[in-house]
C-alpha cells in the first residue's frame, strides 16, 4: 500500500464501494425498508418483505466467519465495545420507525431516492443529519446520555456469547440464524421466481461485511487511525453533511463514502432502469410531514445507535442483540406510521 495514501480516503475507497453497491441494489433489486413493510402489509406481496432474510443470512454468515477467520475486528465495532441499552434500541427504534413512515423513507432509502433525482428526499437527508447531531452532540445530547447511557462494554457481550454460554458452539448459532432467515426468505415463491432480485440480496450482504473487512484491515495497519465499521446512515449522514461544508468532522471517513457511494449508486441503477426523473413537492402539508418524520428519524437512530441499515442489517450482521431489537421496533413504529398516515389510524 502506498504510504502517502490517507488511511482515512482509503476507508473511504472502501465504503464508496460497498455504498455503491447498495445503491444499486435499492434500485435494481428492490431492496428498500419501508417499501417491505408498507407492500407486506398494504400490497398483500411478501417478495421485497422476504428479500431481508437473504441480505440478512449473507451478512451474517460472511461477516461472523470472516471475523472466526481473522478478517472482521468485531471486537473493535461500537456494537461489541459498548455496553447493549436495551432501551434504547426500542425506544429509538420506535421512534425512528415511525418517523419513517412519515417522512416515506428510511435514511438509506431518501439518499436512494435523491440519486434517482427526488428532491423531496434531499431535503428528508439533511433534516435527518442535522437532527441526528442535535441528539449526538448538540442541546439534546446530555438529556440523551442521562436516559440512554451507552458505557463501555465489560466483557464479551450479543447472541453467540450469550448463546455460548448455554453451550451451544457459535458455528452451530451461526448457522441456524442464518439459515432459517434464507429458509424463511426462499419458502416464498415471489422470491424464488425472481433471481435477479436474490442475486442483488446476496450482494447487499456481501456489502455490508465488505465495509467490516475493509475497515478492520485498515484499523489494523493503521495502527487505530481508522475505525472498524459498516453501513449506516444515520449519524454518517450528518457526518457526511458537516465534511462536505467544512472538511471536518473526523475528515474524509468511511461513511463519507458510503453515503456519497449509496447516492451514485442509486443514479447509476436509476438511469439503467429508466426511472430517473427530477421530482419536487407540491403539496406543503406532505413537506412538513416528510420534515418531521425526517427529525424523528435522526433522533430515534442517535438513540438507537443505528437506522434500519445501521442496526437491521449491519448491526444484525454482528449478532449484537441491537441489530434484531432494534429492527423488530423499527417494523412495529413504522407500522403504526403507516396505519395513521394510510387507515386514518388516531391515537386515543
Amino acid at each position: 500500500m502506498p504510504e502517502n495514501i490517507p488511511f482515512g480516503l482509503l476507508a473511504a475507497l472502501v465504503g464508496l464501494l460497498g455504498g455503491l453497491v447498495l445503491g444499486l441494489a435499492a434500485r435494481l433489486g428492490d431492496f428498500c425498508t419501508l417499501g417491505a413493510v408498507e407492500s407486506a402489509i398494504y400490497g398483500r406481496d411478501q417478495t421485497r418483505l422476504r428479500l431481508w432474510g437473504v441480505v440478512l443470512a449473507v451478512a451474517i454468515v460472511a461477516t461472523q466467519f470472516g471475523g472466526m477467520a481473522g478478517y472482521v475486528d468485531l471486537s473493535a465495532t461500537f456494537y461489541h465495545a459498548i455496553q447493549w441499552n436495551a432501551l434504547g434500541s426500542i425506544v429509538g427504534g420506535l421512534i425512528f420507525g415511525y418517523g419513517m413512515a412519515l417522512a416515506g423513507n428510511c435514511g438509506f432509502g431518501a439518499l436512494v431516492r435523491f440519486g434517482g433525482g427526488d428532491m423531496r428526499s434531499l431535503v428528508v437527508v439533511v433534516v435527518m443529519g442535522i437532527f441526528g447531531f442535535v441528539a449526538l452532540s448538540g442541546p439534546l445530547a446530555p438529556l440523551r446520555v442521562m436516559l440512554f447511557p451507552q458505557p463501555d462494554a465489560t466483557g464479551p457481550q450479543g447472541i453467540v456469547n450469550d448463546l455460548g454460554q448455554l453451550g451451544l458452539p457459535p458455528a452451530v448459532v451461526i448457522l441456524s440464524i442464518a439459515g432459517g432467515l434464507l429458509i424463511w426468505a426462499l419458502a416464498h415463491a415471489g422470491l424464488r421466481q425472481n433471481p435477479k432480485m436474490i442475486a442483488w440480496g446476496v450482494a447487499a450482504g456481501l456489502a455490508v461485511a465488505w465495509g467490516f473487512a475493509g475497515t478492520s484491515w485498515l484499523a489494523a495497519e493503521g495502527f487505530g487511525a481508522v475505525t472498524v465499521e459498516g453501513p449506516s446512515f444515520t449519524a454518517p449522514v450528518g457526518r457526511t453533511l458537516i465534511f462536505l461544508m467544512t472538511s471536518t468532522a473526523g475528515g474524509i471517513t468511511f461513511s463519507v463514502g458510503s453515503v456519497v457511494g449509496v447516492m451514485a449508486g442509486a443514479l447509476i441503477g436509476s438511469m439503467i432502469r429508466g426511472l430517473f426523473r427530477w421530482e419536487a413537492c407540491e403539496d406543503p402539508r406532505e413537506l412538513g410531514r416528510q420534515v418531521g418524520g425526517a427529525a424523528l428519524m435522526g433522533i430515534g437512530g442517535v438513540v438507537a445507535m443505528g437506522c434500519s441499515v445501521g442496526q437491521g442489517v449491519t448491526g444484525f450482521a454482528t449478532l449484537a442483540w441491537s441489530g434484531p431489537v432494534t429492527l423488530a421496533a423499527i417494523v412495529v413504529g413504522a407500522m403504526v406510521g403507516l396505519r395513521q398516515l394510510i387507515a386514518g389510524y388516531q391515537p386515543g
